[in-house]
């Protein structure tokens, strides 16, 4: 089998890999769920990739270090990133949203720790260095004086080098990064929101005068640049003060049906705060 012919093959192995799960992901709605089914699709695809090297002499050492360095990792690193995930969700602590914010945040800190223990080896790899690609990524070619990964010896040696794995973990970790991230920010997000309801905050002035207040704004484009629907807002403005406001299209009419002063409102809030600054300047 050709090089171009295999390689091309492996390619389009990894294009419909990614596809499958992709459609896992728009299908599904539970990240478990993912990670379980991603799994599965994962490994029968990696499976067979093995069985397509093994068949396969690789032509030269460019050849082989290639697939190593450049291919295989892609493979494994979505099984790395879907195994980790499953295991993270599936140990996740139910509590609340500052012990899952913590939760991630250790978990972020473990790559940390990955990426500061294999410093020299991240940083060959960002660099995109190859002086010692021949020793990383070929097969039984280690040197035993290199710095090792743990679980060198349980490798199977047809199938793996010293650190094509390391490669994988990199390619996995810093998409894992960006999942603990998102995941910390929800939580982040969530503490705000239950904070602001907590708040006990309340308008205290008539429901005519807030409506009277909101419509103003709103006529003024206050709200979205004025792309915003009138009910929209009022809706906001109900649930963030627990209030209902009524049929405030009624309210509307009547304030600008008043003979005396249509905004009583905003002009008694205009006085106010004019009397205001101007006793600030006389102290």
């Amino acid at each position: 089998m050709e090089q171009i012919d295999i390689f091309k093959q492996i390619a389009e192995m990894l294009e419909k890999l990614k596809q499958k799960l992709s459609e896992i992901e728009l299908e599904e709605q539970e990240t478990i769920s993912i990670s379980e089914l991603s799994l599965m699709e994962i490994d029968e695809v990696t499976r067979h990739l093995k069985i397509l090297i093994s068949k396969y002499n690789f032509r030269n050492i460019a050849e082989e270090i290639y697939f190593f360095k450049e291919m295989k990792p892609q493979f494994i690193s979505l099984y790395i990133y879907h195994s980790t995930v499953l295991n993270v969700e599936t140990c996740r602590p139910i509590a609340g949203q500052k012990i899952l914010r913590k939760y991630y945040e250790n978990e972020i800190e473990k790559l940390n720790a990955f990426y500061e223990e294999n410093a020299e080896f991240y940083s060959y790899c960002r660099r995109k260095a190859t002086y010692m690609d021949h020793k990383y990524f070929v097969r039984n070619s280690f040197d035993i004086k290199m710095k090792m990964p743990q679980t060198f010896y349980n490798y199977d040696e047809s199938f793996t080098t010293s650190h094509d794995h390391q490669v994988a973990q990199i390619l996995a970790y810093e998409k894992l990064e960006m999942f603990y991230k998102r995941m910390t920010s929800k939580t982040v997000d969530s503490i705000a929101a239950n904070q602001l309801e907590n708040q006990n905050i309340v308008w205290s002035a008539t429901k005519v005068s807030l409506i009277e207040l909101i419509y103003g704004l709103h006529k003024m484009r206050c709200f979205n640049g004025g792309n915003v629907e009138l009910s929209e807002i009022m809706k906001f403005t109900e649930k963030t003060f627990k209030i209902d406001l009524g049929n405030y299209h009624k309210t509307i009419f009547e304030i600008r049906s008043r003979k005396s002063g249509t905004t009583k409102f905003l002009q008694l809030l205009t006085d106010n705060l004019n009397q205001y600054f101007i006793d600030s300047e006389n102290i």
